[in-house]
């Protein structure tokens, strides 16, 4: 799976959120003001599509696009390289990060304690 841009992440996300949408629909629903231009989210909505992480449905020349790549297959490649890259493999090492940096509080560590057994 090819690595995302912000950018490209960012209309996945919103992608996700609608499951269908025309560009303009990506558009409104960007929390950005001024909204960016229709060409540029085309663009990378096409870009989106070469990568092989959106898919659309013609109308004429009007096109519908929706994710071929799931939200939680994205998040796990995600999660996979940061955990690699970053943590050496080690689960053991991202919770000592996340403890040390209180990204991770004391309620969280006990539900884990719980899911761990």
């Amino acid at each position: 799976m090819e690595e995302l841009t912000r950018t490209e992440e960012r209309i996945m996300q919103t992608l996700w959120q609608l499951d269908l949408a025309f560009v303009k629909d990506i558009i409104e629903h960007i929390d950005e003001e001024p909204k960016p231009p229709y060409n540029t989210i085309s663009s990378v909505v096409r870009i989106l599509e070469k990568k092989g992480y959106v898919g659309y449905k013609a109308y004429g020349k009007t096109y519908q696009y929706f994710p071929i790549i799931s939200k939680a297959d994205y998040a796990k490649q995600t999660f996979k390289k940061v955990l690699n890259n970053y943590f050496d493999n080690s689960a053991t090492s991202l919770m000592s990060f996340l403890v040390q940096e209180e990204q991770i509080s004391e309620e969280e560590l006990e539900k884990l304690r719980k899911i761990i057994g």
